[in-house]
């Protein structure tokens, strides 16, 4: 009895399973349009995200929260129009509580938008123009809640520094110790997440070899009000790039750059005097690897930032994260990711000598598991130590169903 019970209960999973690939294959097809013979195609699809996260506080990375327990939903749509076989359109427009997760109330954005021209059929040469992801690293073209076998970002892209964009430092102790005097969101992580500001690109695949090159209206470490062309023009531009080799299918190894101003307009009336935005500046080195083989993925990144800080001088910080992901079955796979940030010293008035920032090391954990094609869970466990300073500890634990259409 037992066993037949068992059985039963199985059979009427697999069959709600299909019961729901069925209802979003025929969401698919109703958000699908096509016109002139098919050289004309629309799609609007989408991802609803419903997250829960609890935390000890402070709360870590870029959370804006309060309480230690947050419920985070968010609704993604997109976008996508191909206009023959070399012009296409794409958008990401958000419902959520801001563009980090926070307990602030709903807001709608436009977070992405561009057009993409690709005159040769071999993928030599796309340009694109528009409000869109940075070119830099390997995280991004993955950072999606489907694609992403986690549920935050690595370290890099979301842990806050001293460095701040709305103001200038009065003194170096001040550029050390403003944690204790300012709210967390007056600070900047190296990357600030997909980085999806405003600007024109040029990229393509040559043999072997990837390239793309991006001017932008703001630095890898801006905040995301700063991604707007209308907030910030460009004035001072910042300029990224990277270079890719793929030796086979498994391997790939890929080369950034970046360089440009980081202060936000209201900045300027706090630097010295005849000084303005564009003497200082974020630079940004990165090395990324990724490897594919069978069930096993394993993605490699490292940076290493300097910021020119007024009355500071330069405050040069190391960040890295290694991460694998194995899946068991089609439907299950774990994760796991090891990060760790460094932080260089600064000179203080008294001809000594002063770290910038503590030195971190993180551990994430997590398991996902996809139902159907359309529906997916994730569970993370990620634990943060301080390595220099006092050793403060944090725990998260956090849980994300989402389901795309």
């Amino acid at each position: 009895m037992k066993l037949r019970a068992l059985s039963l209960c199985v059979f009427a999973c697999t069959a709600c399973a299909f019961d729901i690939d069925d209802f979003f294959d025929q969401v698919d097809n109703a958000l699908t349009a096509s016109a002139f013979h098919d050289n004309l195609r629309v799609r609007l699809s989408g991802t609803l995200d419903l997250e829960i996260y609890h935390f000890e506080q402070p709360a870590p990375g870029l959370i804006d929260s309060s309480i230690d327990t947050l419920f985070n939903p968010r609704l993604i749509l997109f976008l996508d129009a191909q206009v023959g076989s070399h012009i296409y359109f794409f958008s990401q427009s958000r419902l959520d509580r801001g563009f980090d997760p926070s307990d602030h109330g709903a807001q709608v954005r436009l977070d992405e938008y561009a057009l993409r021209v690709t005159p040769w059929d071999d993928g030599r040469f796309t340009l694109q123009i528009g409000k869109f992801a940075t070119v830099v690293g390997n995280w991004v073209p993955r950072h999606l809640p489907w694609e992403n076998p986690f549920i935050n970002a690595p370290i890099v892209y979301e842990n806050v520094t001293p460095i701040r964009d709305k103001s200038a430092p009065f003194s170096v102790f001040d550029f050390v110790y403003g944690f204790y005097y300012y709210q967390k969101y007056a600070f900047n992580p190296v990357i600030w997440g997909p980085s999806y500001a405003s600007g024109i690109s040029v990229s393509g695949r040559l043999d072997r070899f990837d390239y793309a090159v991006e001017m932008k209206n703001a630095s890898l470490s801006s905040r995301p009000e700063s991604w707007s062309v209308t907030e910030t023009g460009f004035e001072y531009p910042t300029f990224s790039g990277r270079v890719g080799f793929r030796p086979n299918e498994a391997w790939n190894f890929g080369l950034s750059a970046s360089e440009g101003p980081y202060f936000r307009r209201e900045a300027e009336a706090t630097l010295p005097p005849g000084r303005d935005i564009g003497d200082y500046r974020e630079f940004v080195i990165g090395q990324d690897a990724s490897f594919a083989w069978r069930h096993l993925q394993v993605w490699v990144e490292f940076y290493e930032a300097r910021f020119q800080v007024p009355r500071v001088g330069n405050a040069d910080t190391l960040a890295y994260y290694v991460e694998a992901k194995y899946k068991f079955t089609p439907q299950l796979f774990a994760a796991i990711r090891w990060n760790q940030q460094l932080f260089d010293d600064v000179s203080d008035p008294s001809g000594g000598s002063i770290r910038w920032s503590e030195d971190l090391a993180r551990i994430d954990l997590a398991a996902g598991y996809r139902f159907t094609s359309h529906t997916q869970l994730k569970l993370q466990y990620s634990y943060q130590h301080e390595t220099t300073g006092q050793g403060n500890d944090n725990h998260l634990v956090a849980a994300q169903l989402t389901t795309r259409f």
